[in-house]
């Protein structure tokens, strides 16, 4: 589907779309325990439809009203997990990394396919980890999708880096309290998107799993049982942050639904807009945010991948100056190599960027100039970075592979219109 975007501007109020991140922690954790969880604010995204069939083929009773899900976990009276299972993780990598020491924990034998840019996703560091502790990839040892995997995993001491994926870590702290055993899991070399990790202890907790912070990582007790809780997933900072950034570049949009106590690494984008020397607005009823022409910034990019996007277009925005961004070279492992896309696009803009390394610095001259195409490389987060960038264009702006967008926000171009926005579909 290719989309063009007309220059103007939004007006209104907008709902944050739930928290995929969380939601994804939610779901997986239902999915795991001896009862029955209801769970208010899982989106109809791809990446949700992902997890949802992924726990169903491991044994899960999931019923959906809505955007509430009913989840009856594995492990619950008259249920026990599958034996054998087809996971189709779709484009989704939290599914792909959450679920494959889970499925392994429980014992199932589990064949793992995907599409889009996920089998060429870097899974190694994590699968030669589970190897060591007792689990086979199938046919030859290989972890390239498709491939199946055998054996149950071990408890003991998981050593992994957490300087590639934060995703890893989140897998293992969900499948090591399902071991027999204890274990620890030593990080080295730092970790990086620690936020993202912080959400999945919390939702461990949440559903009365106790995992220890320390100084190498993490230690887990095994023999642990989730328990079934009734939940709401909060909205998400990632998506709002799309709306919040047209804010900042003159759109006058009020978003509703965010935690302001969230501990969502996202939030950052409250605080990154601010030191752009937008005005941010945070009350009981919304928060928004002001501004028309930003001011520079160096940005570091280790720890919000998915703000980065955005971010390079509101430096657009800053006037005969230069915004860096820095700690970028992770963004080569997104949905698309986001360090090329994001600076592809941009460049589409009429706007000058260069990459140096894994750096990335934007031109912002006050002025895009639009009437030019914008590839989406299939990454949802460049289709909607695009389209808030239109706004501020001279020309409209076509966007070719929109329907990325189904990713983790389905009805965005919808939204956009009923604020006002252009968006055609060719």
């Amino acid at each position: 589907m290719d989309v063009i975007v007309y220059p103007g501007k939004l007006r209104g109020t907008v709902k944050a779309p739930p928290s995929k991140s969380l939601a994804h922690r939610a779901l997986i954790c239902a999915a795991l325990t001896d009862g029955t969880s209801q769970i208010e604010g899982i989106s109809e995204s791809e990446d949700m439809h992902a997890t949802i069939r992924c726990i169903r083929a491991l044994g899960a009773s999931v019923e959906r009203a809505g955007n509430s899900v009913t989840v009856t976990g594995v492990f619950a009276q008259g249920v026990r997990p599958a034996n054998k299972a087809l996971l189709d993780c779709g484009e989704s990598g939290s599914t792909f990394r959450f679920l494959l020491p889970v499925a392994s924990a429980l014992g199932t034998e589990a064949e793992f396919t995907g599409h889009g840019k996920l089998p060429d996703r870097p899974i190694t560091l994590l699968s030669d980890v589970m190897k060591i502790h007792g689990v086979v990839f199938l046919p030859d040892g290989s972890d390239r999708m498709p491939f199946s995997t055998g054996g149950r995993l071990e408890p003991g001491e998981y050593v992994i880096p957490g300087n590639v994926s934060s995703q890893y870590i989140s897998g293992l702290l969900f499948a090591l309290p399902l071991l027999d055993g204890d274990s620890r899991i030593i990080i080295e070399n730092g970790l990086q998107s620690a936020d993202y990790v912080n959400l999945t202890t919390d939702m461990l907790a949440k559903f009365g799993i106790e995992t220890e912070k320390t100084e190498y990582g993490y230690a887990v007790r095994g023999g642990q049982r989730y328990r079934a809780v009734d939940t709401a997933v909060e909205g998400d900072y990632s998506n709002a942050a799309f709306w919040l950034t047209a804010g900042a570049m003159g759109s006058d949009i009020k978003v509703t639904g965010l935690n302001p106590d969230s501990a969502q690494g996202d939030r950052r984008i409250l605080d990154i807009l601010q030191g752009m020397e937008a005005s941010i607005m945070a009350t009981s009823e919304g928060v928004q945010a002001r501004g028309y022409s930003l001011s520079p910034i160096c940005v570091d990019c280790g720890d919000i991948p998915d703000l980065v996007p955005v971010l390079s277009v509101a430096a657009c925005t800053a006037e005969d100056c230069e915004c860096k961004f820095i700690n970028a070279g992770r963004l080569r492992l997104k949905e698309s190599d986001r360090l090329m896309s994001t600076t592809a696009m941009i460049a589409k803009l009429g706007i000058g960027v260069q990459i140096c390394g894994d750096e990335f610095y934007v031109y912002g001259d006050g002025y895009m100039e639009g009437g030019t195409v914008v590839d989406a490389y299939n990454d949802h987060r460049i289709v909607m970075a695009a389209s808030i960038a239109a706004l501020r264009c001279s020309e409209p702006v076509k966007i070719t592979g929109a329907e990325a967008v189904s990713k983790s926000y389905p009805d965005f171009f919808d939204v956009f219109r009923s604020l006002g926005g252009r968006a055609d579909v060719v």
